[in-house]
């Protein structure tokens, strides 16, 4: 079976190379249509979730280390090519492996900030990853394709509903982009207001990885933190943004409607959250709610189209990323806590509830959901950590393998196309999980 589906994988993937001529931009659904992990947070709603069958059963695969730490998930083109970031000083920093045996297919250098920046992959394996002052394009063989030039640093892209990419810099700068040519589709727009002459004459010229350091959390030095959250029908993109003069993070709204004379524009903005908006924006299955973490321990569903609250719920804690959510409304959290604990909660429109907890493991990663309801994540104990496969409609444990030699936590976790777990701890190891062999 794993065959069989990898076969149809590879082939939908040739058919688009062919049509699309290596391209991208033809392809309204971006790299979303062909499943695999694409993104940091797999979709364009940062669901966490993803259209791949997870396995029951998983074994050891391969692992490879990057040579240094690494601060963000990597991400999984359709035809298996794992792509990842470390923050090496020497030699690479971008490397591409092959899902089935863990060779490199490439690696190059690229500038400051890439360690903390997941690579985008379209539906037929180009990477698209940011650099200080730049955001690239490679193929699949790690040739460049373009190369331009922006402010700051771009946090992970995404794709919107017209094709073009989403890229927001560490300074606020949003970015549409052709993701065949690398030019600019609609005119650049500021979440940040930058200096005018009314400002004075002798503002220096900020360096375009000037606050970086800062971007865990937020800050004013790194105004956008997070991964935006795209609702590709309506063209509305949800991202996190500290403003000058601000004591805190808001969750604002804009939108990007595509057509023949595209702007971006802001809907509304959200600045009473406790602590400020701390978390990456998660959109629901239906686009109505976006899901974001407080400053001071609180979960909050708020409505999408107008940015008032619907409900917040105190967990205690706020996780470093959003929850994985469901189609049917059920939020498994992310690790964090004094206990660790993992769990689900369930959306009930007006507010939540508890749907289960585990309390007997101390979670130390990011769950991630397959589309026949397994979810994945890795636990910690007193000997390192352990892979984690559970039933999102209870959470029990269908099976757990034991990552060797590893600890501390995990950075993210990703699912291949034929459901493969992937798990990247911070030291910088990668961790290929496969079921039996046919």
């Amino acid at each position: 079976m794993r065959g069989a589906r990898r076969a149809a994988v590879l082939t939908a993937t040739a058919a688009l190379a062919l049509s699309g001529c290596g391209g991208g931009s033809g392809d309204t659904d971006g790299p979303y249509s062909a499943g695999a992990w694409p993104g940091r947070h797999s979709d364009a709603r940062n669901s966490n979730t993803t259209v791949s069958e997870g396995l029951d059963d998983v074994t050891s695969s391969w692992t490879r280390a990057t040579g240094s730490a690494v601060g963000s998930p990597p991400t999984v083109a359709p035809n298996g090519q794992i792509t990842i970031t470390s923050a090496t000083d020497a030699g690479c920093n971008i490397f591409s492996y092959q899902m089935d045996n863990g060779r490199k297919r490439w690696c190059t250098r690229l500038g400051p900030g890439v360690a903390d920046i997941s690579p985008v992959a379209d539906n037929v394996a180009n990477v698209y990853v940011g650099e200080a002052g730049g955001l690239f394009s490679f193929n699949e063989h790690g040739q460049r394709r373009w190369r331009i030039p922006v402010s700051g640093t771009p946090r992970t892209a995404q794709f919107a509903g017209d094709g073009s990419l989403v890229v927001v810099t560490h300074f606020g700068q949003v970015n549409i982009v052709d993701p065949q040519t690398g030019m600019l589709r609609a005119p650049l727009f500021d979440l940040v207001p930058i200096p005018t002459i009314a400002d004075g004459t002798d503002i220096p010229r900020l360096d375009p990885d000037h606050g970086l350091v800062g971007c865990f959390g937020g800050s004013p030095d790194c105004p956008v933190a997070t991964t935006p959250a795209i609702d590709q029908d309506t063209g509305r993109i949800f991202t996190t943004v500290w403003r000058s003069g601000a004591d805190r993070a808001a969750l604002v709204a804009l939108r990007y409607p595509g057509g023949d004379n595209p702007v971006v524009t802001e809907e509304w903005s959200n600045v009473d959250l406790p602590g400020g908006a701390t978390t990456s924006p998660v959109l629901s299955s239906d686009a109505t709610t976006v899901y974001i973490h407080d400053g001071e321990g609180a979960l909050w569903a708020v409505d999408a189209e107008t940015g008032r609250p619907r409900w917040s719920h105190d967990l205690g804690y706020t996780p470093a990323t959003g929850p994985a959510v469901t189609e049917d409304g059920l939020l498994v959290v992310s690790a964090g806590g004094p206990s660790g604990a993992l769990f689900a909660l369930r959306d009930t429109g007006d507010g939540v509830e508890s749907a289960w907890e585990r309390d007997d493991v101390r979670q130390a990663g990011v769950p991630a959901l397959t589309a026949n309801g397994r979810g994945y994540t890795v636990v910690q104990d007193d000997s390192g950590l352990t892979a984690l496969v559970f039933d999102v409609a209870d959470g029990r444990t269908l099976d757990e393998e034991t990552l060797p030699e590893t600890t501390g936590f995990s950075v993210g976790t990703a699912v291949g196309p034929d459901g493969q777990l992937i798990a990247t701890t911070v030291r910088g190891e990668i961790h290929v999980l496969d079921g039996p062999e046919d």
